[in-house]
């Protein structure tokens, strides 16, 4: 990292230089990309409905059109986080944030499935270079270890604070503009990026960065995609040899790719950083938490608006609660880690997690907007007491100058949950969905088979309907949804209380850096 300018920097004890006016300030804008890519998240789960109304995806589509920006973006963000270690990490931002603008602009454009898509794919490619560039921007922008857990629970408060505003700029776009404007709603945000960022944040690179290896570049995409395929033709089709081959293959690829990174002199991915207890643990439970809590913004929006019949705006504000919590939880934590050990945090709040997804299981069809706001409200507390402490022992566990590699394993870890999340989870929900409507009296064949492929589709095809049939095609649409989505949640909690008891054993006695003696922390960072 370049040299600070006189006062921007002071002397810490220990010998450690505390951030200035100037990296604070640059802090805000590093926290720009964080929260408009959890707006997106958001905003998308509203406008599913929506979208679903206008372009009549397939359930097959509609899946991809939500997780094909994670997966794409999960399988570069490797590479671009080592990328960034090279050419610059600041310079990679403002590469990503222009791209990130485009790819945007095509999205709210979108005419078809197909298209929408594509320009979804494109987003992955941008967001790629976004949050690895963030996260290691702000490790080497805050060295002091106080210092940078505070700055990271800002920057991770980012993340409920963006979904806390998605659902109320979404919901008011949604009720009096095409759904294509809650993409364009990143454009503002991108050109805010680009031009505060040459000011406020220095650029930072690996002074001896290496060589990048093409080869370990396509092993790392060769693994996930392949895997990806697999696992999503499983869940929407049942066993088959092609999607079983296609996992099996991206196994091997995974296999080579961890095989090659550990001969290499400079791997793309530092895979050693994995015998690091803190670490592993830490990007296991962020990939966990992701995978729960995407995929129960997937049902509960759709819940909130299509069984209970709530506009977009009030289903966001329903809410706001909840993710209000997340960004108070997320400092909480900071005071917390200094009395508690990391695995006892963690522990917590993964049990608050899985309390709000066991909350959802007795979800009624009529009525349950109260049981909603608080089960919500328990998963955003457990996860903001989380994601604070897990980042910081992952950054903490990296040298500065592998700050990017070490990101980007952390973003692919949320970016892979999402998306598993999503094409896991969601998948059952589908499935469930569509064993538990069966056949409607009166309903004609045509009007089920749209009424089978998604909740949005029982609505329009009821909208053509005799009043009998229509209600009697809504009441079971609902009913068969509530019934997945219960199931899909007792799954999430299953899965949440699988990590918290990793947690608990793996972590026991070990203590957040920032809690630590000054001697004893200045070799951390």
């Amino acid at each position: 990292m370049h040299p600070a300018a006189p006062g921007h920097e002071t002397p810490a004890y220990g010998g450690r230089p505390k951030a200035g006016p100037r990296e604070w300030a640059g802090l805000a804008v590093l926290t720009l990309p964080v929260v408009l890519i959890s707006v997106d998240m958001t905003v998308l789960g509203f406008a599913v409905p929506h979208l679903s109304e206008d372009l009549a995806p397939t359930a097959g589509q509609l899946l991809w059109i939500i997780d094909v920006y994670s997966f794409v973006l999960a399988g570069l963000l490797i590479t671009m986080g080592t990328l960034g270690d090279r050419i610059g990490r600041r310079r990679l931002l403002l590469i990503g944030s222009a791209g990130f603008g485009v790819a945007s602009l095509a999205a709210a454009n979108a005419p078809t499935p197909e298209v929408l898509i594509a320009a979804r794919a494109l987003l992955g490619l941008a967001g790629a270079t976004l949050m690895p560039s963030t996260l290691s921007l702000l490790r080497n922008m805050f060295r002091d270890p106080r210092q940078r857990l505070f700055a990271i629970a800002v920057w991770a408060s980012g993340f409920s604070g963006g979904a806390a505003l998605g659902p109320i700029v979404g919901g008011w776009l949604l009720e009096h503009f095409h759904w294509g404007s809650v993409f364009l709603i990143n454009l503002p945000v991108m050109a805010l990026i680009l031009v505060a960022a040459p000011l406020l944040v220095r650029e930072s690179r690996d002074p001896r960065p290496g060589r990048l290896d093409p080869v370990s570049v396509a092993l790392s995409l060769g693994a996930m995609l392949p895997a990806v395929y697999g696992v999503k033709k499983l869940a929407e089709d049942g066993l088959a040899i092609m999607p079983v081959v296609a996992i099996a293959a991206g196994l091997v690829l995974a296999a080579a790719f961890v095989r090659r990174q550990l001969l290499l002199e400079d791997p793309l991915l530092d895979v050693r950083l994995f015998a690091v207890r803190e670490f592993a643990v830490a990007v296991a439970t962020n990939l966990m938490i992701v995978f729960a809590m995407v995929a129960s913004l997937f049902f509960i929006t759709q819940y909130l608006q299509l069984v209970l019949g709530i506009s977009p705006l009030y289903a966001g504000i329903a809410l706001l609660p909840g993710l209000v919590l997340s960004v108070a939880a997320s400092f909480v934590a900071v005071a917390v880690a200094r009395r508690l050990s990391l695995g006892s945090v963690i522990v917590i709040g993964l049990a608050l997690v899985a309390a709000g997804f066991l909350a959802i299981t007795r979800a009624p069809t009529e009525g349950g907007l109260w049981l909603i706001v608080i089960a919500f409200a328990l998963l955003n507390i457990g996860v903001g007491l989380t994601e604070t402490l897990t980042n910081d022992a992952i950054l903490t566990a990296a040298p500065p100058e592998r700050a990017g590699s070490a990101s980007a394993i952390s973003e692919t870890a949320y970016e892979l949950g999402a998306a598993l999340g999503v094409a896991l989870l969601g998948s059952v929900l589908t499935a469930a969905y569509r064993v538990r409507l069966g056949e409607v009296e009166g309903v004609p064949p045509e009007a089920m088979d749209g009424a089978r492929e998604t909740l949005g589709g029982a609505v329009t095809a009821a909208e053509g309907l005799p009043s009998s049939a229509a209600a009697a095609l809504l009441d079971a649409a609902r009913t068969a949804f509530t019934d997945g989505m219960h199931l899909t949640s007792a799954i999430a909690a299953v899965i949440v209380i699988i990590a918290a008891v990793q947690a608990g054993v793996l972590l026991r006695g070990h203590r957040s850096p920032a809690s630590a003696p000054p001697d004893a922390r200045h070799g951390a960072a």
